[in-house]
C-alpha cells in the first residue's frame, strides 16, 4: 500500500521468519531502483535492514516476477485471493516455509495452466487450511472412528459422518469416494505433486460445497479480492 508520497509498504512472507512488514522508500517514484522489487507477487531474495517496529526494504534480487499472470484478469484475480488468505492465514516470528511454497508453486499452476483455475483454488484452499492447523477429517467418520464406505461432509463436525451418525443432522453434504479420496490426496501429497491431476465435474461442485462449508466455520474472515472472481463462493 502507499505510504506517504512515494514510500511503499509492504507485506512479505519469508521463509525465515514468516509474515513481516517492512518499508521501502521511494518505491513509487519512477526512476526508483526498488519500483520493480515492490510490485505484488515478485519472489526473490530481499536484503532489508531491521529496524524497531517494522523492516525496512534495501534490495532484491527477483527470481520470478510472474508476469504471465498479470496479463490474465482471471489468473490475477485468483492469484490476489490466493496473496489474501496466505496473508490472513500466516503470523510473525514463524516458519511459513510449506506456505511459501505451496504459494509459489500454486501461482506457477496459475502460469501453466494446465488445470482449471477452479481445481486449483480449492487444492490450494484444502491445503493450506491443512497447513494451518485446520485440516478436516477424511479418512474416518469423526464420532464413531467407522471407515465405511459411505460418507457424508459436515464442517460443524470437523469432517466426515458416517450414515449412522449422519442421521441427528440435515446440513450436511453428502460425498462420493472420488471426492474423499482428491481430499485425502490433498492433505496427505507433497506439494510439488498437488497440481497433477483433473476431477470430474461432480468431484469438483462436491469440493466446492465441502470447502464452503468449512472455510464459513473456520475462516472468520471475508476475502474482498473474492468478489472479483465469477465463481460461486
Amino acid at each position: 500500500m502507499p505510504v506517504g508520497d512515494y514510500d511503499k509498504r509492504l507485506v512479505i512472507l519469508t521463509r525465515e521468519r514468516g509474515k513481516i512488514t517492512a518499508f521501502a522508500k521511494g518505491a513509487r517514484k519512477q526512476n526508483s531502483a526498488l519500483l520493480a522489487c515492490t510490485q505484488p507477487f515478485s519472489f526473490g531474495e530481499y536484503t532489508l535492514y531491521e529496524g524497531r517496529t517494522a523492516y525496512n526494504l534495501i534490495s532484491a534480487d527477483i527470481s520470478n516476477f510472474f508476469i504471465e499472470l498479470r496479463e490474465d484478469l482471471e489468473a490475477v484475480s485468483f492469484g490476489f485471493y490466493f496473496l489474501e488468505m496466505a496473508e490472513y492465514l500466516t503470523t510473525e516470528n514463524t516458519n511459513e516455509t510449506d506456505i511459501l511454497k505451496l504459494l509459489y508453486q500454486t501461482l506457477r499452476a496459475l502460469v501453466k495452466k494446465s488445470i482449471s483455475f477452479e481445481l486449483i483454488r480449492y487444492i490450494y484452499e484444502l491445503k493450506i487450511l491443512s497447513l494451518s492447523g485446520e485440516t478436516p477429517q477424511v479418512f474416518e467418520c469423526v464420532q464413531c472412528k467407522n471407515t465405511a464406505s459411505y460418507y457424508h461432509f459436515r464442517a460443524a463436525n470437523g469432517g466426515l459422518l458416517c450414515s449412522d451418525c449422519v442421521r441427528k443432522y440435515s446440513d450436511y453434504i453428502k460425498v462420493s469416494g472420488s471426492t474423499i479420496y482428491t481430499m485425502q490426496y490433498i492433505i496427505t501429497s507433497s506439494i510439488e505433486k498437488l497440481y497433477t491431476f483433473m476431477v470430474t465435474d461432480e468431484v469438483l461442485n462436491e469440493l466446492r460445497l465441502c470447502l464452503k462449508q468449512f472455510k464459513k466455520v473456520y475462516v472468520d474472515k471475508e476475502f474482498k479480492s473474492l468478489e472479483m472472481l465469477k465463481f460461486r463462493c
